[in-house]
């Protein structure tokens, strides 16, 4: 890679979402905020991933729903949380040190809806649950990513969040794991998941209270974390209401990182039904139907740091589309009339390897364009226009699969999401008078 000057060079690493340290500067360590929040993580996801893991089957086979209402409810699942996140978002900044508070009342909500789970037998208690357990994790996310983003120095952002969605993908490995020895164990195997899953999900809650710091505004140093100086009065930064917050997209570049995030989630086939397909294709028994999680988990795990470390040297968002190629290989290898015995690995792979380009490396190149004041509002922002999308998403493939097959349903979302992503590659692309990168 060349460049004419070490001015154009900043300017270019800026451009691509990268953030380079200076040279002889000792790296920062992860904030102890950043472990915290993984840790709590690791534990919720366990809880979360149990339920999800088990959670096609029994809507499909147990209780017989369509691909259509199925694709629904996993829309719902999916995509309701996009409706409160900006309040939790909003709340989280309005409050200076409410992130960890605001955070906690979500984990709270989904711990709550998984024992209700027990209760329900039809379309809509499970529908409503599922939007209670969505309400939750909407609330819950921009004010945790806004803690990490808050407590890592910008060049080491990108790791930040790999470590901290390594430590949340490591519970996501282990929950469909537990999920399946508790059906293999039990004769009632679904409602003892259910249960399992609440009582992990409060010891995640009590980890969060007892051991993640407040809320309090923090900026990182190399050295570690100190408290922000205090404003004066001749500062002119804004103030975090709901109308600043929605003022965000006048911004140029978080414009466009959220108008990529929707497009690309419009394209973006829902986990499950990846799972589904994999089934179907390959003629899984139900019995191993929940370990089919695990490949990607697996993947997302071993790669979230090292691709976490690679975006803050090369460019977040030249990792981020590669993600998206990932993504494509595996719809590829679905469509293909291949079925030998690597193909589940192949396609769990990629998919854990799409997770681990853009899940962390997101919200990292959506921090740059955001100030600390309305940072959790701006995550929101990006994270809402991407729920959103994969709520229609899940909502179009159902109806697709049902009207006219999975084959065509999936090649449909093939076509779109290689076309929204070169739609993104060029959005994102410097313009001509700005500062170029160069060639690789």
């Amino acid at each position: 890679m060349y460049v004419a000057d070490s001015r154009a060079s900043t300017s270019a690493a800026s451009a691509e979402g990268a953030v380079r340290p200076r040279a002889g500067r000792r790296r920062a360590a992860v904030a102890p905020t950043v472990l915290a929040l993984g840790t709590v993580s690791l534990i919720t996801d366990v809880s979360s991933e149990m339920v999800t893991a088990v959670l096609p089957l029994y809507l499909v086979t147990g209780l017989g729903l369509s691909p259509l209402g199925f694709g629904l409810l996993d829309g719902i699942y999916n995509g309701f949380s996009a409706l409160v996140r900006l309040i939790g978002g909003h709340l989280a900044d309005r409050g200076g040190g409410r992130h960890k508070w605001v955070a906690g009342f979500g984990y709270a909500l989904s711990a709550a809806c998984k024992p209700l789970l027990l209760l329900a037998h039809t379309l809509t208690p499970i529908g409503l649950i599922l939007a209670a357990d969505r309400t939750g994790k909407g609330l819950r996310t921009a004010p945790r990513d806004a803690l990490i983003s808050l407590s890592s120095t910008p060049e080491t952002r990108g790791r930040a969040f790999g470590v901290h969605r390594a430590m949340d993908t490591a519970g996501a490995l282990f929950g469909p794991l537990v999920a399946f020895l508790i059906l293999r164990a039990t004769v009632d195997g679904y409602d003892a998941v259910f249960t399992v899953s609440f009582c992990v999900a409060v010891v995640g809650l009590l980890v969060l209270v007892l051991f993640v710091p407040n809320g309090a505004r923090t900026t990182a140093t190399g050295a570690g974390t100190q408290t922000a100086p205090q404003k004066t009065s001749g500062d002119t930064a804004p103030r975090p209401t709901l109308r600043a917050a929605l003022a965000l997209l006048a911004r140029p570049d978080l414009r466009r990182v959220t108008l990529c995030a929707l497009l690309l989630g419009l394209a973006t086939v829902s986990d499950s039904f990846v799972y589904l397909l994999l089934q179907r294709r390959l003629g899984v028994p139900d019995r191993w139907f929940a370990l089919l999680p695990l490949g990607t988990a697996a993947a997302f795990l071993l790669l979230a740091v090292p691709l976490g470390r690679l975006a803050d040297r090369v460019g977040r968002w030249r990792v981020f589309l590669a993600g998206h190629g990932a993504l494509l290989l595996a719809y590829a290898l679905l469509l293909t009339s291949w079925h030998g015995a690597a193909l589940p690995y192949a396609v769990l792979l990629l998919h854990g390897c799409f997770y681990a380009a853009t899940d962390g490396v997101l919200m990292a190149v959506a921090s740059e364009s955001v100030p600390e004041e309305l940072r959790s509002s701006g995550l929101a922002l990006v994270q809402t226009g991407q729920a959103l999308a994969r709520f229609v998403c899940s909502l179009g493939f159902g109806a697709a699969w049902t009207a006219w097959g999975d084959r065509t349903a999936l090649t449909a979302s093939t076509v779109a999401l290689a076309l929204c992503a070169l739609f993104a590659l060029t959005l994102r692309r410097p313009t001509p008078s700005a500062p170029s990168e160069g060639l690789a």
